[in-house]
């Protein structure tokens, strides 16, 4: 287990710089009544337009009902015996039928892929027992996540009094499904054969956007075109969210090319890169390296200010086990922390202090017994002149 470095013992070194690789032009111009755009890893906002307005997000919803079914049964290949009432979903549908037997995981393709709203009320039904309960479920979730201007009053977003959700907490939903891999999979599944069902996504950005990773779209009178999105480039993720937008592929890649272009990702500390070396007390070896353990990123602006503070002991008392921490590595930006990152040993570091103890006292034992005339004064000489030597 990893040892907390002492605070009280550590040296704070502050540096600054000015990025010069990183820019941001003027916003896009979108359809969109609403729209987000988000770096995933930092969750920094890149551009925004009444991002926190509560507005119906239509089939959108079904990203939450997915990721509450994959955090809720562990095994995504339980057997789900189909309902009769689960087939009478309106809208869109991915036409189950009562007393067919499907796995929970192709209820999901059906869901993200077709916008399957008898998947719906399936997944519902048999991760929670019964619609409503798996509905609270979905708004306890939201809360966990900070999703401030979101009620969820069905799992397939059908129109409701009291459903409603905002581009700014749909994009913090996107980040979260995004890192379940099983979801990720399926939201990036452009076509697939599946329960004797051929499915196609509807989500055309597979094909028009180079990079794009999937998501999910939605549509209903009420609420317009919705659709959320994600695409990767260079190592940088982005979400984009549009809610009532006549434009919306459009919208999705204007928005990924600014933010691609004007906010790449910049990387501030590189895992594993050696950082610096200390002295070490209590050891024949006289320095250890720490080196970072995480990469650390950041989407940054034109002449935006970019300060580090580095917090490490002036020496460190051996033993030293390889990845103890040693200390951390703080980014800010116009004072506002954007990242850090721990700094660990990269090799251990044995405690010689007895082995060096009983050098001196052989030195001491010689010259006891083979001059027993010299002068007590002239020991403390000797050992000065060996602990010098020694530190030197």
């Amino acid at each position: 287990m990893k040892r907390v470095f002492a605070a009280a013992a550590a040296a704070v070194l502050c540096l600054t710089w000015f990025p010069l690789s990183a820019g941001a032009a003027g916003e896009p111009d979108v359809s969109a009544s609403c729209a987000i755009l988000v770096d995933a890893e930092s969750g920094r906002v890149l551009m925004a337009k009444n991002a926190d307005e509560e507005r119906a997000i239509a089939s959108i919803t079904k990203l939450m009902t997915a990721l509450v079914a994959a955090e809720s049964t562990s095994d995504l290949d339980r057997i789900v015996t189909i309902q009769k009432e689960w087939t009478l979903a309106e809208g869109s549908s991915m036409y189950l039928r009562e007393g067919e037997q499907l796995t929970l995981r192709e209820l999901l393709y059906g869901l993200l892929l077709v916008s399957g709203n008898d998947a719906a009320l399936a997944i519902a039904g048999f991760c929670a027992g019964d619609t409503d309960t798996f509905v609270e479920w979905m708004n306890l979730r939201a809360q966990e996540l900070g999703m401030e201007h979101t009620h969820f009053v069905n799992p397939n977003g059908l129109p409701a009094e009291g459903h409603y959700s905002s581009a700014a907490d749909m994009a913090k939903l996107a980040i979260v499904v995004m890192e379940q891999p099983d979801l990720a999979e399926i939201v990036g599944t452009k076509s697939i054969t599946l329960a004797g069902r051929t499915m196609t996504n509807h989500n055309k950005l597979l094909w028009r956007y180079e990079g794009c990773v999937g998501m999910k779209t939605g549509y209903t009178d009420a609420a317009g075109r919705t659709l959320v999105s994600c695409a990767e480039r260079g190592g940088q993720r982005l979400i984009a969210v549009t809610l009532n937008a006549p434009n919306d592929w459009s919208d999705h890649a204007a928005m990924f090319d600014y933010g691609f272009s004007q906010w790449p990702a910049v990387l501030l500390a590189s895992a594993g890169h050696d950082f610096r070396v200390l002295p070490v007390k209590g050891s024949l070896v006289r320095f250890v390296p720490v080196q970072v353990e995480r990469n650390v990123c950041y989407p940054l602006a034109e002449h935006e200010r970019v300060t580090a503070k580095i917090e490490l002991p002036d020496v460190v008392e051996a033993p030293v086990e390889e990845g103890d921490i040693a200390g951390s590595l703080t980014y800010y930006v116009d004072g506002k922390e954007v990242g850090s990152t721990y700094l660990v040993y990269s090799h251990s570091v044995a405690c010689d202090t007895v082995h060096s103890q009983s050098i001196l006292e052989r030195i001491l034992s010689f010259f006891r017994g083979r001059h027993s005339g010299i002068k007590a004064a002239f020991y403390p000489q000797i050992l000065n002149s060996y602990s010098q030597r020694q530190w030197r």
